[in-house]
């Protein structure tokens, strides 16, 4: 477990819940896009100098007015049809940037699923069971989570469906 002084939410609630994750720096020149562009993912991916796979990007989105938070690879776009079916809705769209850094205490390029303000329903992209340890946000930008997904999925109370779309 690493410990990180003066912390962010997502490694409070990890070093809380005794869980081993690594905290990861990286330096990139892209800015975030709205929504999840995933250029900026793909960059981090660079800098951490991981596979592309391996890093997800937290968004948040609006199922039947109600937040709700997908985890999915920075190489994928959110399938918001499949975000809303894996939480039983019947409509989603991508929450406005205000609204979502109100709701997770987090600005947008470091959101993380992990510390949010109020814990939001978190849907994980399924192929997330595909690694031993993924990158998520660590809550700031310019710091990644290296964290098991298992972990991730407990503490998140997250329901794994195919929500991302290549």
């Amino acid at each position: 477990m690493a410990k990180t002084v003066g912390g962010t939410p997502a490694t409070v609630a990890l070093d809380k819940a005794g869980v081993t994750y690594h905290v990861r720096e990286y330096s990139v020149t892209v800015a975030p896009g709205k929504g999840g562009d995933t250029t900026y993912g793909e960059a981090v991916a660079v800098s951490l100098g991981v596979q592309p796979d391996r890093v997800f990007k937290t968004l948040v989105a609006s199922v039947d007015d109600s937040l709700t938070v997908a985890v999915v690879p920075v190489t994928a776009t959110l399938d918001l049809k499949s975000l809303a079916q894996a939480v039983g809705g019947k409509r989603a769209d991508m929450a406005e940037v205000a609204l979502a850094e109100r709701a997770t205490g987090y600005v947008i390029g470091g959101i993380s699923p992990l510390g949010q303000r109020k814990q939001l329903p978190t849907v994980i992209d399924e192929t997330v069971d595909l690694f031993d340890t993924i990158f998520v946000s660590a809550g700031k930008r310019g710091l990644q989570l290296e964290v098991n997904p298992d972990d991730l999925v407990r503490l998140t109370a997250a329901v794994v469906a195919p929500v991302a779309r290549q």
